[in-house]
């Protein structure tokens, strides 16, 4: 499945990277601790969080994450954004909490699981 296809599926904002949504995802996760994330996220997941500074696009890119997602609804600052379009990291937003969005996300990309 591509990020675009989730962006639909989920009725999520693009705030940066528009011009890379045919990646592929291959799978979620979802964290806020950054050390955490680089340790345990897979390259092609779509990132899940809370967090909204600048080395979240750093971490995305060198985990190889297919996007991030923010949590939340709360956008990130200009230089963020401006930063993600520079690493080509594409950063959805979402008024939804990271639960609800974990399970959404799971939904659609595991769709046999009960």
């Amino acid at each position: 499945m591509t990020l675009r296809d989730i962006v639909r599926q989920l009725g999520l904002e693009v705030v940066a990277g528009a011009g890379w949504l045919d990646r592929d995802v291959s799978g979620g996760f979802s964290g806020d601790l950054l050390s955490n994330v680089l340790a345990a996220a897979r390259p092609g997941n779509l990132w899940i969080t809370i967090q909204r500074h600048v080395n979240v696009v750093g971490v995305a890119q060198v985990a190889g994450l297919s996007g991030v997602l923010l949590a939340g609804g709360e956008p990130p600052a200009a230089v963020v954004l401006a930063k993600a379009e520079e690493m080509a990291i594409p950063i959805l937003l979402s008024r939804d909490g990271a639960f609800v969005l974990a399970g959404r996300l799971h939904r659609i990309l595991v769709p046999d699981v009960r």
